[in-house]
């Protein structure tokens, strides 16, 4: 069959076409292959320097007065008198009068023993006289030996009549002298027992204070943070610190205490001083207590701008350690695991270092050794991170701390 001139055209310049680009398909260049290439991590670096810290210990404890007793009656009668600072919150010096019992009774009985001794004084006098007498007739040989023995009878037994009604009068005076019930010290009432009218017996508490000079916080410390606090088992002082026999304290060796609670809604601050050790370890939790004292902690000495510190109210405690010098600090989470960091060397390639770790918390970590001036340590975290992997690294400004220790979780030994 044959085809006619139009058919042959078409066919004849589709050929043509396919020939052409076969010819260009096959003068191509062959396309090289290349691997795709990671991207270089990007990691936050902070650039560490050797500095000086303040370790500091973090406790808690409730303030407690210095001394609480019972007032109490040492004298049996009916109250006659209380002083409108014997109530609950009431502020008192040392040697105010608080309570004052019924004194007639104790009158009546002052004068009787003061009769008693005037008698007994009359019968001295008599019984001195006699004496003489008989030892003069016995040297002159007018009387026997039997009445001067007597006469020396007589004058001892009136000798010690003397005696005791002297006793008996100072007894009285001091019974008298109890129906006055003074403050012996400058204090506070917790509770107020007794009122006007009312009859107490020997013995009875009239009401429970406790004194205002100073207050204690018994403060628990961790035997991993004893480490970082010098504390001498006490600290010597040329006067005695309490009632407590043979307890030796002075307030300005101790460590410096900031003390902090929430009073009405707000955050308040406290100033003490540690000024001893407990004696022993707490049993159940194998703590050293140790006792910090603020001075003067209702502000009664005039300072207005003060803050009071109430009784029993639970504050939290910084006290001051150790000072360390050429310590790293930087954030935690440029610590690792076992003790290690990552710095970025000249290159900006990765290296991982061995650190000497002094102490660590939840935010910071502070190294004592491994680094050196002017490092760049990685803080942030880094997938797959191997040694001398490249980075891009980007600086964050350094901690602005200067002290060490807030709730502490991991504390190496030092």
């Amino acid at each position: 069959m044959k085809l006619s001139a139009k058919a042959v055209v078409p066919i004849a310049v589709l050929g043509g076409a396919l020939a052409v680009t076969a010819v260009m398909i096959s003068a191509r260049p062959a396309a090289e292959s290349e691997r795709p290439r990671s991207p270089v991590p990007l990691v936050e670096v902070v650039q560490v320097q050797p500095q000086s810290v303040s370790l500091r210990v973090d406790a808690q404890g409730s303030v407690e007065p210095r001394t609480e007793s019972d007032l109490v009656a040492e004298v049996a009668g009916r109250i006659v008198w209380s002083s409108p600072q014997l109530a609950s919150g009431g502020f008192f010096d040392e040697g105010d009068e608080l309570v004052r019992i019924d004194p007639r009774d104790y009158d009546v009985a002052l004068e009787g023993a003061q009769a008693a001794l005037t008698r007994a004084q009359s019968s001295l006098v008599h019984t001195t006289a006699t004496l003489e007498r008989q030892q003069s007739m016995r040297e002159k040989g007018i009387s026997s030996q039997a009445r001067l023995d007597e006469a020396l009878h007589a004058r001892a037994n009136a000798a010690a009549s003397v005696r005791e009604a002297k006793v008996a009068v100072r007894r009285a005076e001091l019974d008298l002298d109890r129906t006055r019930i003074r403050a012996p010290f400058a204090g506070r009432v917790r509770d107020k027992h007794v009122d006007v009218g009312q009859f107490v017996s020997r013995g009875v508490p009239i009401a429970r204070v406790y004194s205002v000079d100073y207050a204690e916080v018994r403060l628990p410390i961790r035997d991993a943070d004893l480490a970082y606090l010098d504390l001498p088992a006490a600290f010597p002082t040329e006067e005695p610190a309490g009632d407590a026999p043979g307890e030796v304290t002075t307030v300005d060796a101790g460590a410096e205490v900031i003390l902090s609670a929430q009073v009405a809604g707000e955050n308040r601050t406290w100033k003490g001083r540690i000024v001893r050790t407990e004696g022993a370890r707490d049993a159940r939790t194998r703590m050293l207590n140790v006792v910090a004292r603020v001075e003067d902690p209702y502000a009664r000495s005039g300072d207005a701008g003060r803050e009071p510190l109430p009784i029993g109210i639970f504050v939290d405690a910084s006290v001051e350690g150790r000072r360390v010098d050429g310590v790293f600090e930087v954030p935690r989470s440029a610590l690792r695991r076992n003790d290690e960091v990552m710095v970025i060397d000249d290159q900006n390639l990765l290296r991982v270092r061995q650190v000497d770790v002094l102490r660590a918390d939840r935010e910071r970590a502070w190294i004592r050794s491994g680094l050196a001036a002017g490092e760049r340590v990685v803080i942030s975290p880094v997938d797959f991170a191997t040694e001398g992997m490249e980075v891009r690294a980007m600086e964050t400004a350094p901690p602005a701390h200067d002290t060490a220790g807030d709730t502490p979780e991991e504390t190496p030994s030092s």
